[in-house]
C-alpha cells in the first residue's frame, strides 16, 4: 500500500500498523542532488557502478519518478554490466527526457542558445503550459540575480539570508556565473514582458516564449563578464 500524507491516511496506516504491516518512510525526493543519489545507489545495489555523467544524464532523461529512476538503473546494469557510463544511457534513454519549464530555464541561464530551443520545443510538444514556462524562467532569472548581488559565495550564508534551500542557492551560483548585474535586470524585464505576453498580450505564446529565450540568451552574451572576449558570438 502506498500513500501520500493526510490525515485520512494517516489513521489507516496506524490501522495497518496494529494488525502488523511494517511501514517504509519514503520522502519525496526534490533537489537534483538527492535524485543523482537515489539513482547512483539503485545502481550500486544491482550490482553496478554509474559514472557521474552518467548519473546526470539518466535523472535528466527520467525525471523525478523513482520507480522509473530504479528500474531504468536495473535495466541498465542488466544490458551493460559493470560501470555505466554516459553513452550507455543516451543509447536507450536521448530524447526522453521530462521537459519543464525549469528544464528550458536552466538552458536559458547558461547562455546555451540551441539547448534552450530545443528543451523549449519539447516542452510546448509535451503539452507543458505557456505559463508555466514563463515563470520557471522568471524565477531563475530573479534568483540567480539576487544570489548574484550578494558579495557572499557561501552557500549556507546566502540561504540563511535569502531563506532558499542549499541546493537551490548553488545552483543559482552556477547559473549566475558569465552574468553580469545588469544582464540580469535586462533579463528581468524581459521575463516580465514575457508574463504579460504567455497571459493573452501577444498573438502568438509560442514565439513569444521563443523571442524572449533568444533575447535572454543574446543579453547574456552582450553584457556579461567577459563578453568582449565573445565578440563575435
Amino acid at each position: 500500500m502506498v500513500h501520500f500524507g493526510g490525515k485520512r491516511n494517516e489513521a489507516l496506516v496506524k490501522a495497518f500498523t496494529a494488525a502488523g504491516a511494517a511501514v517504509d518512510e519514503c520522502p519525496k525526493l526534490k533537489s537534483p542532488g538527492d535524485l543523482a543519489a537515489f539513482a547512483r545507489n539503485e545502481v550500486r545495489q544491482f550490482g553496478g557502478r554509474i559514472t557521474a555523467d552518467a548519473v546526470a544524464a539518466l535523472v535528466d532523461a527520467i525525471g523525478n519518478d523513482l520507480r522509473q529512476l530504479s528500474a531504468a538503473a536495473s535495466q541498465l546494469v542488466s544490458d551493460f554490466g559493470g560501470t555505466i557510463d554516459g553513452d550507455a544511457v543516451a543509447r536507450f534513454h536521448r530524447g526522453q527526457a521530462e521537459v519543464t519549464g525549469f528544464t528550458v530555464a536552466e538552458r536559458v541561464l547558461v547562455g546555451d542558445r540551441a539547448g534552450s530551443i530545443e528543451m523549449l520545443r519539447w516542452a510546448l510538444e509535451r503539452g507543458v503550459p505557456h505559463v508555466l514556462i514563463a515563470d520557471a524562467i522568471a524565477d531563475g532569472v530573479r534568483t540567480a540575480a539576487r544570489v548574484a548581488s550578494l558579495s557572499s559565495t557561501n552557500p549556507g550564508e546566502l540561504a540563511r539570508t535569502l531563506k532558499m534551500p542549499p541546493w537551490k542557492i548553488k545552483k543559482a551560483q552556477t547559473q549566475s556565473r558569465g552574468w553580469s548585474i545588469d544582464g540580469l535586470q535586462q533579463a528581468i524585464a524581459v521575463a516580465a514582458e514575457l508574463n504579460a505576453h504567455v497571459k493573452g498580450a501577444a498573438a502568438s505564446a509560442d514565439y513569444a516564449l521563443e523571442r524572449a529565450v533568444r533575447r535572454i540568451v543574446t543579453i547574456r552574451a552582450e553584457t556579461g563578464r567577459g563578453s568582449r572576449a565573445r565578440a563575435g558570438y
